[in-house]
Formats: structure tokens, sequence, C-alpha cells
């Protein structure tokens, strides 16, 4: 499959003329652009190269720490984790997969609008995996 890194240069350079101040909290999911990104990193989808990502920390008024998701079914282990949420504009419920081994930090620019937010036991159990995922006295 061949890459659009053109296509998203131009995206991004508009993405990253945004101003704005958006009051993110924790278990909370937006669709961000995300980009077309190298080798293995999760990229986005779409016209936007958007996809879905869960808020972990909000960091400071311009960051935050977020985990992308999949729709993609990937069996629970130390790198992922599947959950539902409730769409809050189709009010469907979405069947997603977290992919803790991307977890990283975004920009606030990147965040285009809220579509759902993780149950706080779903949450719960993210935070244990993360932590797991980075501390190097686990397997």
């Amino acid at each position: 499959m061949s890459k659009k890194f053109d296509e998203w240069n131009e995206i991004k350079k508009k993405t990253d003329s945004i101003n704005r101040k958006i009051g993110l909290k924790p278990r909370e999911i937006y669709w961000l652009k995300m980009g077309e990104n190298v080798g293995y990193e999760q990229s986005g989808k779409g016209n936007n190269f958007a996809r879905p990502a869960i808020v972990i920390k909000k960091l400071n008024k311009d960051l935050f720490l977020g985990i992308p998701t999949s729709t993609t079914f990937r069996e629970e282990s130390n790198f992922f984790y599947p959950f539902e949420y409730q769409d809050k504009d189709k009010n469907i419920i979405i069947k997603a997969t977290a992919l803790i081994v991307q977890l990283k930090v975004f920009s606030i620019k990147r965040v285009m609008n809220k579509i759902g937010m993780m149950s706080k036991s779903d949450f719960e159990v993210l935070l244990e995996k993360s932590y797991n995922l980075i501390d190097p006295t686990k397997g």
C-alpha cells in the first residue's frame, strides 16, 4: 500500500495553523488528525487522515497523552485492549481496540471532535496496561 505523505503534508500545514483552546478530560474519545506515519506507527484514514484516540491525561494547554484506537479487533494483551463505547452523535455502540503500544503525546491542534467516553472500569484497566507497558520491570 502506497503512503500519501504529500497529501498529509498539506493537511498538516493547515492543522498546524489552528489556534484553539479545548478542555480535554481523561476517558474522552476524540477524532484526531493522526496523519500519515512512518513504518508501523499508526496512521489515520480518510481525507483528514483521522483516527479516534482516548485522552489519558492533559499535560498542558497544548499537549495531551493519548492512545489511538482501531475498529479492528485485537485480542487483549499487554499491547491491546478491546472495549466498547457509545458514539454520542450516532447513538450506537462502537466496538474498538485501544492500541496501547501506540501511546503518545498529541497536540491539541490535531483534535477534531468528541465522539464518546470510555467507561471508568475500562479506563482503569487501560491505565494499568499502559503502566505495565512502560515499566521496565514488567515482561
